[in-house]
């Protein structure tokens, strides 16, 4: 061991497990820290009660980002789907997976509630999925359904080309694929619309028992914590590494539970800025949280015990692709969530719409309202919305005039010359677009519905009250109807 002189400032630090990585002579000719052939030295700091017991035990740990130990992979395995078994949520489509015995309906289920969570909480989808399941509990019912009562249902689930590519990939594999799910990460890859690496290996290893990794947000998130991958995971060096350590670490009895507990780990205790370290059942194995503790004890330790962290390793040579470069050091307020660095995400552009809520009363004094249909590609593809256009830059202080042009030249009937009343506006943040819509309110009697027959209308229909509620129509409509 190092100077045992330097024992006592060993005394004062509380009970705590740290594990402590030391560079040997075995370094390889290049340079890079990274690849060191470690020496891994264990110690129960309180049972350390005087340097002559500090026994050292040498291990050989490879690569610094990986996992190759046969031994450190089945306790990560173990631990973890211990940890799942008594922790995991009581999720529905958790049961069909775990209790339907059709594997065709069995991977029907996992393949919904997958397209369902991109990009959406739990929270919000375990209503829809419900509704979803009970409305086509099959492939078959699936296939048979139209676009429009998809779209109904998904209505305010966002993304609306995921249902559409559900009842598109249903169709394909009931009337091409004799009504059979692919069995394979490949195949379901190739042959599904909508169903990426992710998605595929999800459904392959949950339904069908492929021992395959998965790699989504939250098993990112693990994945670069546990082995201080410090770059940007999203690039493609980066991406490729998560999803051989994914495929690594897989248990290969129980693929689907593993990947599945990775990913409630994730959603759970290693969650993005309040992370459970010491609920976490795997912290034993993660480098992040090790780096961190050594840091915080390093006024203590670290002359008499030099150890290797994630930021040494990039800055010795600078050519490790992986660790944290040395542009964007280790923060100490960060802690364990220095990992993994954020992605710069594109600032979503701004947007103005004018709308107009066209509404009539009917004999009985009830309001009714005029929809008309997007166009079936691009954002809210072949959804319900009232008559709207989009401004171009520099024309919002033109808007009422433009919005009224619009509807002359659509509906083709003087109404839209009519005096237009502003009511406000609504903002509505979608992934990509601060969409602003510049709302006018115009109401007409039941006889002022004399469009001109010479000008051809896009799909249009008047609906209630209670019919607008269960259309198909975004959130934000629905907004706009509430102001």
């Amino acid at each position: 061991m190092a100077d045992t002189q330097q024992s006592a400032g060993w005394r004062g630090v509380r009970a705590c497990e740290v594990e402590l990585f030391w560079a040997t002579s075995r370094a390889s000719r290049s340079g890079s820290a990274c690849h060191f052939w470690h020496t891994c030295h264990r110690f129960t700091l309180t049972d350390i009660e005087s340097p002559a017991l500090a026994v050292e035990v040498p291990r050989s740990q490879p690569l610094f980002h990986t996992f190759s130990d046969a031994v450190e992979i089945r306790d990560f395995q173990k631990r973890l789907l211990s940890w799942y078994s008594k922790c995991k949520r009581d999720l529905p489509w958790r049961k069909l997976a775990a209790t339907e015995t059709d594997d065709d309906r069995r991977a029907y289920a996992v393949w919904v509630s997958e397209i369902m969570l991109q990009q959406t909480q739990v929270a919000s989808v375990i209503n829809y999925y419900n509704r979803w399941m009970q409305k086509w509990p099959t492939l078959q019912d699936l296939a048979e359904a139209s676009l429009e009562e998809v779209n109904e249902l998904w209505a305010g689930l966002g993304y609306y080309s995921r249902g559409k590519r559900l009842q598109e990939g249903a169709h394909k594999v009931v009337s091409q694929l004799e009504g059979h799910m692919p069995r394979t990460a490949e195949e379901l890859q190739k042959q599904l619309p909508g169903v990426g690496k992710y998605t595929a290996g999800a459904i392959a290893s949950i339904a069908f028992g492929q021992v395959t990794g998965v790699v989504d947000g939250n098993v990112t998130r693990v994945l670069c914590r546990t082995r201080a991958i410090g770059t940007d995971p999203a690039n493609s060096a980066a991406a490729d590494t998560l999803w051989a350590l994914a495929h690594t670490l897989v248990d290969q009895t129980h693929p689907g539970d593993f990947n599945q507990a990775m990913m409630e780990l994730g959603a759970t205790v290693c969650t993005p800025k309040t992370p459970l370290c010491m609920e976490c059942p795997v912290k034993q194995h993660c480098r992040d949280r090790l780096n961190s503790t050594k840091r915080l004890l390093g006024k203590t330790v670290s002359k008499s015990l030099p150890v290797l962290d994630m930021e040494e390793c990039a800055a010795v040579s600078g050519s490790c692709s992986l660790c944290l470069p040395p542009s964007v050091p280790w923060e100490p307020s960060l802690g364990v969530t220095n990992f993994p660095r954020k992605t710069t995400k594109k600032q979503p552009r701004t947007e103005h719409t004018a709308t107009c809520v066209l509404q009539r009363r009917c004999s009985d004094g009830n309001p009714e309202y005029f929809l008309v249909r997007r166009a079936s590609s691009g954002l809210l593809a072949g959804l319900w919305e009232f008559p709207s256009i989009l401004l171009e830059q520099g024309q919002e202080k033109q808007q009422k005039v433009i919005l009224t042009d619009h509807l002359l030249a659509s509906l083709g009937n003087d109404l839209a010359v009519r005096q237009l009343q502003y009511v406000g506006e609504v903002l509505h943040i979608f992934s990509h677009i601060r969409q602003t819509y510049l709302i006018y309110f115009l109401n007409v009697d039941k006889d002022e519905e004399n469009w001109n027959k010479n000008v051809e209308l896009p799909a249009s229909r008047w609906v209630t009250k209670a019919e607008f509620q269960i259309s198909a129509i975004s959130t934000a409509m629905k907004k706009v109807r509430k102001i």
